[in-house]
């Protein structure tokens, strides 16, 4: 059974895109079969990875027309970089942000994506979901379909500010949907070395205590660079400093299974 990973935070700018997708590159690279679902209206996943635009069908079509799962994946393969050769997208563009407001009216309407998602799960090692900024029903969509959440928090002022009600969230989630749910780790990202990052860094491991990964995310130019190009950070800098990091978050996240 493939695990199914929502990386989520309602915070905007803290790399839950860019750890979806160079997480996902890495593991793919290790040798795991790999499914990216972008939950969020803004696409940048889907334009992180591929060029095309407009994808259609995609994720809106899969939770509100109940198109089948299996023709909205996609595979990334392009002959080129065997990197790609193992990891598959479904896509999302602005029709999603309709879904928010259309989901209101159906039944089980918390549970659209994990039924969504229910004939391909054994198919996939992991399932990397990446959550719009906010806490509406498309993120309570994702974590009612997961089997764990994974926290990005910038190093930045304010970091922990709103993480207690994605924390609240998560609780009732478990309580009400999904009672399996786990934090997977809280990921430190946009680190760099200046007194306020580590204060960050401290105060973070404070809160979350061994729920916080080793690996850190540095602000590394190349990471902000890499989805212009619809790249990965391992196709786009791949000596870079922060495909170095995400190669050793996959580490990580494997050896603590």
């Amino acid at each position: 059974m493939g695990k199914i990973i929502s990386v989520a935070n309602q915070k905007g700018g803290v790399g839950k895109t860019t750890t979806v997708i160079n997480l996902g590159f890495a593991l793919s690279d290790m040798g795991k079969k790999i499914l990216l679902v972008d939950s969020d209206p803004q696409g940048n996943t889907t334009s992180g990875v591929i060029t095309s635009k407009n994808i259609k069908p995609n994720l809106y079509e899969g939770l509100i027309q109940e198109v089948p799962v299996e023709e909205i994946i996609y595979p990334l393969k392009n002959g080129i970089n065997s990197l790609r050769d193992n990891i598959f997208l479904i896509p999302s563009n602005i029709d999603l942000a309709g879904a928010e407001i259309e989901l209101v009216a159906f039944f089980s309407r918390e549970l659209r994506l994990k039924m969504f998602l229910e004939p391909i799960v054994d198919k996939f090692d992991y399932i990397l979901i990446d959550c719009p900024p906010s806490l509406g029903l498309l993120t309570v969509n994702a974590l009612s379909a997961s089997n764990y959440v994974l926290i990005p928090l910038q190093c930045e002022y304010y970091a922990l500010e709103g993480i207690s009600q994605l924390l609240k969230t998560i609780e009732l989630i478990r309580k009400n949907l999904n009672k399996n749910l786990e934090i997977l780790g809280v990921l430190l990202t946009m680190y760099n070395r200046t007194t306020l990052s580590q204060q960050v860094s401290e105060e973070a491991k404070r809160f979350f205590g061994k729920k916080v990964f080793n690996t850190i995310i540095p602000r590394n130019v190349r990471l902000s660079e890499a989805p212009s190009f619809s790249k990965s950070i391992f196709e786009y800098a791949e000596d870079s400093q922060g495909a170095l990091a995400y190669k050793e978050l996959a580490k990580e996240l494997i050896m603590n299974e």
